[in-house]
């Protein structure tokens, strides 16, 4: 889980440096080109070729066009809001889970765990503070992309039941990179990095990897209720180093509302069956 809050981190001050120079298209093509890269280098190299296989290439085709999309949200949203605002509201993408699951994957969902899920969304209001003088826009971007992270993550839990990690992992870096390349170069005009953007494009695509990589294995070695108070750890955090290296406020309402946005994510996790899936950028 350390490693997973350092790599979220890294790729959340990647993507506020190169914000200026890269639009979120060209961002999202020169992260999935490294990660494409490394998978394949993966693939290769450990002899795995088999477990690439096009058997649930539509739905994995949508679930990566759903990410792409809360990705792109999500990189806007560094650009324009608060970091800690940002990752704030990212937390918001389990209860999200839990009031999508019983419309795509037809699970069960009680009344107790639906009021949990409103208490949480009053974290959300205190958080973005909609009724504030000058309420960011890069909020909304944001909770849009908690919900296209949600929607992501149940349409994992269904290709884990015929496919293996390495494969989705292949399919998201290889279909990303194509919808990348599509999108930022749709106005004929794809930005090179350069010398000085360059290490922070590499920085995201491999810290991109890292997370996901960190996560699941602390999900192996631990429970979801276990793992997710520790990922909260990821909110004063940010809130430091957004403090530190960009002049943002630390906004005791930001955390107050974090505290219990979490809080109702935890309660959901261990009142579900199964429990809901973390948040996935």
């Amino acid at each position: 889980m350390g490693g997973s809050i350092a790599s979220f981190t890294t790729m959340a001050i990647g993507g506020r440096e190169v914000a200026g120079a890269l639009d979120t298209f060209e961002i999202m093509l020169y992260r999935s080109v490294t990660g494409f890269v490394v998978i394949v280098a993966a693939i290769l190299l450990t002899g795995r070729r088999h477990e690439i296989t096009t058997r649930n290439l539509p739905l994995q085709v949508l679930r990566n066009a759903t990410h792409f999309t809360g990705q792109n949200l999500w990189f806007l949203a560094i650009a324009l809001a608060p970091l800690a605002q940002v990752f704030a509201l990212e937390f918001t993408s389990p209860l999200w889970v839990l009031l999508l699951a019983p419309l795509i994957l037809g699970e069960h969902v009680r009344r107790v765990q639906i009021l949990v899920a409103i208490i949480g969304f009053g974290g959300v209001l205190l958080v973005a503070q909609p009724f504030a003088a000058t309420p960011s826009p890069g909020l909304l971007w944001a909770g849009l992309a908690a919900v296209a992270f949600a929607i992501t993550n149940l349409f994992t839990r269904r290709l884990t039941r015929d496919e293996t990690v390495l494969g989705i992992m292949f399919w998201l870096t290889a279909l990303q990179l194509l919808m990348g390349l599509v999108c930022a170069g749709f106005d004929g005009d794809i930005a090179w990095p350069g010398p000085t953007l360059l290490p922070w494009t590499f920085a995201i695509g491999l810290a991109g990897l890292s997370a996901h990589f960190c996560l699941t294995n602390a999900l192996r070695l631990a429970p979801a209720s276990t793992v997710m108070p520790i990922d909260f750890a990821r909110l004063p955090i940010i809130a430091i180093v957004g403090a530190l290296l960009y002049a943002e406020a630390l906004d005791p309402l930001v955390l107050l509302g974090g505290g219990v946005i979490l809080g109702s994510a935890w309660a959901n996790l261990r009142l579900a069956r199964p429990a809901a899936l973390p948040a996935s950028t």
